[in-house]
């Protein structure tokens, strides 16, 4: 039977890989439609200038363009927009100054585009857009999150008294005041959470078609979900019905976040087609990713946690400050925001207080990057407990245990308002500790002091909101060479749900799962869609799938018993063919629905609406080894004992698992976005930005205790962000015991790059 091999818990390899490491996947840049011209984008090169384009007929005129749009040749598009504009404490919403798609007369940041170039080729494109003569006229950069909140300091948007773009607020002040003022012991800490490029090994690329015929555009795009980035481009920037707009995803090469925003390179593709007549396409190279997409992270937090004469939390208080960029992006004022609700963490706080403001900068705009919010959480409130710990006296396993939401207080509802269901905190941790060896440490740092090495071990226990409320459709159709079709509008970016929800289908009809073909990526074809982001495509996405997969079975059944003359209740589905039990009268699918004509009989559509999130949690546990002649550190040891509530597919959960952990641990000890003071990005190539390399990780001992979801249907909490969210503060816990261990060093941010432990093991010891 089926549900042994396919079904839900099964590590089947993935159905998408054959095509895509044989040369055969399809992604934006093989799209090549007859007659297709090429785009190239100007940039600026200042941090923040005012300009005005003096010429750009020359660069019109040169071999082989097209056409050159600036701010002045699309007024009738309309800004793109921030759709997550949130009310600020004091009941009033933020002015949102207008991202333009292209800008005119004042730049914000390094890289912001000014002239769309379309040619025959990207040579000539290039070529043409170095003819666009250009009058620049610099003005003040602000660059920082201290710099922007000083007082005097220059303002990236005029008009305004700061920079401060937004302010949220969350908690009860006065209970919280209230508890630190009985508090025994108050645990302190400042931390960077440093801003990073969000570097996918596909950089972004559109391919923009128009119908003159229909008024139709057809925009195949690398996207996270292709309807609601639809929804801007059309009704938006074009200010057109969506409907006129097929919006086309085939193979993509992650996204982690931002390839679920419309940037300006799309409409204006759209723009040009339509009026040149031929398709236009733009493909981004790798110094334009740096320069041109959002970034993430960049978060400068104070928090205090006060404790009672047992180690216990009373409260919490955190003012974060969160760098925007220039602009508000797509969805970044919510990042701070969702991520502030996960503050308390795996701990029974009982007050909060925090203050959360947006601040403008002269840079590259800031969304949502894999965890979106919640991995900064983690990172403080770990950090912090690790902290609490040497204030209090406590081990750092034993703050945790005895702070931990207990298993009879679930469902849990914590100050920000978020509802735990499910989950055994403490059983995680100790899990972790056990497989770690965490008792036997001693020893093996006694062994690296031997060797002239520092040794360090540090754990942290998160959780993290995940697939939100919202709703999944999916179709289910039986076809006439009895392969079945499931139709979503999630998008994988390499995660594999061609796999996870052909084994989820599968054991309902008893076939093999390369017999159920997955659509996903096309708006004329699935009516609507939620996209991919926030771990929601399996929790969600899957129940659909599960339920359209039943409803057909059930049609099937249906259908058969009208050919085989039975009872459906009779009916069985067994290898292909639908049985009457206990005989050998069968039909097959194929059969069955080449004699239906009507279609309908054989499809099915359910959806489901997840009504909370999901709480996906667990515990990392880092071990690191200190050069301390070179600050290089090496992560010699790395476990992880996840709940994800059920495994679909344990092969590709372990896959997502290591991913996100590799991630983290760049942000943690390598990557660094950098910008001088005018406004200059430093770190704009990889010769510069530094990415994990395979050398550079350990084996991952990573294994699941699962405890089900309580509201989701099939007990799935989901996991595509997880080992980012776990990551950061188990390394850096680590990387902390080992340098106070070693040398006495109180404080190191994050990224723990060689040069910086190397100067902080210095300062230690020279008393700084």
């Amino acid at each position: 039977m089926v549900p042994e091999k396919f079904g839900i818990g099964a590590s089947v390899r993935r159905k998408e890989d054959p095509a895509l490491i044989t040369g055969h996947g399809r992604f934006v840049s093989d799209y090549a439609p007859e007659g297709v011209l090429h785009a190239y984008v100007l940039r600026s090169p200042y941090g923040h200038a005012e300009f005005d384009i003096v010429d750009a007929e020359a660069a019109g005129a040169a071999p082989g363009v097209h056409l050159v749009l600036t701010a002045e040749d699309i007024t009738e598009l309309g800004p793109v927009p921030c759709k997550a504009v949130l009310k600020q404490y004091d009941g009033s919403r933020p002015v949102v100054p207008d991202r333009p798609v292209l800008a005119g007369g004042r730049v914000r940041h390094i890289g912001e585009p000014i002239a769309f170039v379309v040619a025959e080729s990207v040579d000539l494109a290039k070529s043409a857009a170095e003819l666009v003569e250009v009058d620049w006229r610099p003005l003040p950069v602000v660059v920082g999150l201290r710099t922007a909140m000083a007082d005097g300091t220059a303002t990236v948007w005029e008009g305004r008294g700061d920079n401060v773009a937004f302010e949220y607020r969350m908690g009860d002040g006065e209970a919280a005041a209230a508890a630190f003022a009985g508090a025994d012991r108050v645990a302190e800490i400042e931390l960077v959470n440093n801003r990073v490029v969000t570097n996918y090994m596909e950089p972004r690329g559109v391919v923009a078609e128009y119908d003159r015929e229909t008024g139709r555009w057809t925009i195949t795009v690398g996207s996270q979900g292709g309807h609601s980035m639809r929804g801007v481009i059309a009704a938006d920037i074009l200010k057109v019905e969506p409907a006129r707009m097929r919006i086309v995803t085939p193979d993509v090469g992650g996204g982690f976040g931002t390839k679920m925003f419309v940037f300006g390179e799309y409409p204006l593709a759209a723009v040009a087609a339509e009026r040149l007549g031929r398709p236009v396409k733009w493909i981004g190279e790798r110094g334009e990713h740096f320069l041109g997409d959002s970034q993430g992270r960049d978060n400068l937090a104070k928090a205090r946690l006060a404790l009672d004469a047992e180690g216990r939390f009373l409260a919490l208080e955190v003012d974060l400050l969160a760098d925007m960029g220039a602009y508000l992006a797509q969805f970044a004022p919510h990042i701070p925001f969702v991520g502030a609700t996960m503050a308390t963490g795996l701990y029974d706080i009982p007050a909060l207080a925090m203050r959360i403001r947006g601040v403008y900068t002269n840079t590259v705009t800031v969304d949502a990057y894999r965890g979106a919010g919640r991995p900064e959480s983690a990172y403080l409130i770990e950090r912090l407990v690790d902290r609490a710990a040497e204030v209090v006296g406590l081990s750092r396993d034993e703050i945790r245990r005895r702070n931990f939401v207990a298993p009879d207080r679930l469902p849990y509802k914590t100050p920000t308002g978020r509802t735990y269901d499910s989950g055994e905190f403490a059983g995680h941790m100790e899990r972790a500790m056990e497989k770690a060896d965490w008792s036997g440490f001693a020893a093996r740092r006694a062994a690296s002091a031997a060797r002239g090495r520092y040794r360090g071990i540090g754990l942290a226990s998160y959780v993290e909101a995940a697939a939100f409320p919202s709703a999944e459709e999916a179709t289910a159709r039986l076809g006439d060479d009895g392969v079945v079709t499931i139709l979503i509008g999630t998008q994988s970016n390499g995660q594999g749900h061609e796999t996870a929800y052909a084994q989820i289908a599968a054991v309902h009809f008893d076939i093999d799962i390369d017999r159920i073909r997955v659509v996903q990526g096309d708006t004329d074809l699935i009516a609507r869609g939620g996209g991919t982001g926030g771990s929601r495509s399996i929790p969600i996405g899957g129940v659909s799938v599960d339920r359209a997969s039943v409803a057909l079975v059930e049609k099937i059944r249906a259908r058969a018993a009208d050919e085989l003359e039975t009872a459906p209740g009779d009916l069985e589905l067994v290898d292909g063919t639908v049985r009457i039990m206990g005989t050998d009268r069968a039909i097959g699918l194929g059969e069955l629905a080449q004699r239906t004509a009507d279609k309908a009989l054989l499809t099915a559509v359910e959806s489901f609406k997840q009504p909370e999130p999901t709480y996906p949690n667990g515990t990392h546990v880092c071990e690191v080894e200190v050069d301390p002649e070179t600050g290089a550190v090496e992560i010699v040891g790395y476990v992880i004992v996840d709940d994800f509530g059920v495994s679909v597919n344990p092969l590709l959960l372990a896959g997502q698992v290591h991913g996100g952990i590799v991630q983290g641990l760049g942000q943690a000890l390598l990557e660094r976005t950098v910008y001088d003071d005018d406004g200059q990005l430093l770190t704009a190539s990889f010769l510069d930005y530094a990415m994990p390399r395979a050398s550079d990780m350990p084996d991952f001992d990573f294994e699941t205790r699962n405890v089900p979801c309580k509201t989701n249907p099939l007990g799935i909490k989901g996991a595509g962000e997880a080992g980012t969210i776990g990551a950061c503060p188990a390394v850096m816990n680590a990387l902390a015991d080992a340098l106070k261990s070693g040398a006495g060093v109180g404080h190191i941010d994050m990224p723990a790059t060689p040069e910086r432990v190397w100067r902080a093991i210095r300062d230690a010891r020279a008393g700084r």
